[in-house]
């Protein structure tokens, strides 16, 4: 796919107002959109991210069980992370499935990017299959605000609650599990 036939910038006629936080920033601005219409529309800016599908040598998935206060609740997901400043989304992974998770990956292969929520955010997070695992001698410890808990599942087990919507899974998580077995399955 042709990228750039796709790729158009509306531009900015004037800025209202901002919203800085540790992760991303809130604007509002004036656009005008590439077919000319113009309008107010509220964006965060967001520095990107990272994230691994972790297979192990006897093909089980590790999954993270991670509270997410913005819905309240634990979610099941990757291990993933936002990219630091000047941070390869490789390295940012990296570091990410060892500090979440407690494993380090030997092989990576790129699954491609996905934008999580285009409607009013400019992140892109970056995909990664992380296999030829290695469980850490260390204790996961994640950052302050993470309240996470490692979970080791069969793939057959991860497609049957996906499949059954009894477990609540993130968005980047089932697009993940979905592009990886693609490329698992393709080999």
């Amino acid at each position: 796919m042709n990228e750039n036939l796709y790729f158009k910038k509306a531009v900015i006629k004037k800025k209202i107002s901002e919203l800085k936080t540790k992760k991303f920033s809130f604007v509002i601005n004036r656009f005008q959109l590439p077919n000319g219409y113009e309008g107010e529309y509220g964006q965060i800016i967001f520095p990107n991210a990272a994230l691994a599908v972790p297979i192990t040598a006897d093909n089980k998935v590790i999954l993270l069980r991670q509270y997410r206060f913005a819905v309240s609740r634990y979610l099941l997901e990757f291990p993933a992370g936002t990219l630091e400043i000047g941070e390869t989304p490789i390295n940012s992974i990296r570091r990410e499935i060892q500090e979440e998770a407690g494993f380090k990956a030997e092989k990576w292969d790129e699954l491609g990017a996905l934008v999580n929520a285009p409607g009013y955010s400019d992140e892109v997070i970056h995909l990664f299959l992380a296999r030829d695992l290695c469980k850490l001698n260390s204790e996961v410890k994640g950052d302050l605000d993470e309240d996470i808990k490692v979970l080791i599942l069969d793939p057959d087990e991860l497609d049957n609650l996906i499949a059954s919507g009894d477990e609540i899974l993130d968005a980047k998580t089932v697009t993940a599990w979905f592009r990886a077995k693609q490329f698992l399955y393709k080999q």
